[in-house]
């Protein structure tokens, strides 16, 4: 008879809300790095119909935040306060961003800007035990950030020099150029964030084994473009794996390009061996970014966008529904890698405080 094995209790998985959850970015990154992730805040219509499509367990609030109570919440999670391992979010940020505000040069008075104290506000309510805020970089030298930083050092959060860090997601195995503020914090000190990792990821790694869009079955994939033939000219001539519309001679330039040459990405090829651009909620038109494919004479397609961003290729998106509105989701969303690379971190240190 073979001796008797003692089995160790396995450790429930640590809880985690996503606040202004959009279409689960986050979340997928919370869940890939272990989270059991119970509750989300998200007041979009579209991106709550996504979201429940990819994570139907979820107790979803599909109302504005500022209208959230913490008490329905604790109730509705069956949690007290203080056993929430993790809140985390990300506020609406068009406000702080740096075509909004020419770089800094100028303040946009923005409603949203202010949802940084809805964050603040469940933190001082829930009391979760650590605490992720994501967001663009201008936030982090925005006076909101100053307050929202004294605050929770008050409340017993770590707030040091460190507890705030500007990134580039593309350190972190994202295929894309992207820099993002991320603030991580603990009721026990701080919170150490990931080491970025030796080989960046490329845009062929992540899209270069998809078959051409047409017939593939997937609706994200299967997009067909409607252009002018003085554009499709346009997008032909452009050189492929880099190209870009400065290289088409001045005869072929549109009238505006000629007089304003800012914005040189627009009408410019993805390269293969390197990452993409910012994918933003623009990233299917060819107008408003880098967006165009390395090779063929089209814009990436929704799918591809979503596989830039590093979703999961069976993700599910809400559709039939506009192009442009599912490009809106997935250019708004975070990227689950990077928030994995973050999210182990912080499970580390829960496991740490958890022993200590």
């Amino acid at each position: 008879m073979p001796p008797l094995v003692q089995l160790l209790p396995t450790s429930p998985k640590p809880k985690a809300v996503d606040l202004f959850s959009g279409c689960g970015g986050l979340t997928c990154g919370l869940d890939l790095a272990g989270f059991d992730v119970v509750g989300a805040v998200e007041m979009e219509p579209k991106a709550v119909d996504t979201y429940l499509l990819n994570f139907p367990n979820v107790h979803v609030w599909k109302q504005d935040i500022r209208k959230v109570r913490s008490k329905d919440m604790l109730a509705a999670l069956g949690l007290k306060q203080g056993e929430l391992d993790l809140l985390a979010g990300c506020p609406p940020c068009q406000g702080f961003s740096s075509i909004n505000t020419k770089n800094g040069k100028i303040t946009i008075d923005n409603e949203n800007n202010n949802l940084v104290y809805q964050f603040l506000r469940l933190i001082k309510e829930l009391k979760p035990k650590t605490v992720m805020m994501e967001n663009v970089p201008a936030l982090a030298a925005d006076g909101r950030m100053t307050k929202f930083l004294a605050a929770i050092g008050k409340l017993g959060y770590y707030n040091g020099p460190d507890a705030v860090q500007v990134l580039d997601v593309s350190d972190y195995g994202v295929p894309q150029r992207r820099k993002r503020m991320v603030l991580l914090t603990s009721t026990k000190g701080p919170v150490t964030y990931a080491q970025p990792i030796a080989e960046r990821a490329t845009v062929q790694q992540f899209i270069g084994g998809l078959e051409k869009p047409g017939e593939t079955g997937d609706a994200m994939h299967d997009v067909v473009e409607r252009r002018s033939e003085a554009v499709m000219t346009k997008i032909r001539a452009i050189p492929h794996d880099g190209g870009s519309r400065s290289d088409l001679p001045d005869e072929m330039q549109l009238p505006c390009h000629q007089r304003c040459n800012g914005f040189t990405d627009i009408y410019g090829r993805m390269a293969w061996n390197d990452v993409a651009p910012t994918i933003t909620g623009g990233c299917t038109n060819p107008s408003k970014g880098r967006f165009l494919h390395p090779e063929q004479d089209r814009a990436i397609t929704p799918r591809e966008a979503a596989l830039l961003q590093t979703f999961p290729g069976n993700y599910k998106f809400n559709t039939p529904i506009n192009k442009e509105k599912v490009a809106l989701m997935i250019g708004n969303a975070l990227p689950p890698l990077f928030i994995k690379a973050h999210a182990v971190q912080i499970s580390a240190a829960l496991q740490r405080h958890a022993v200590a």
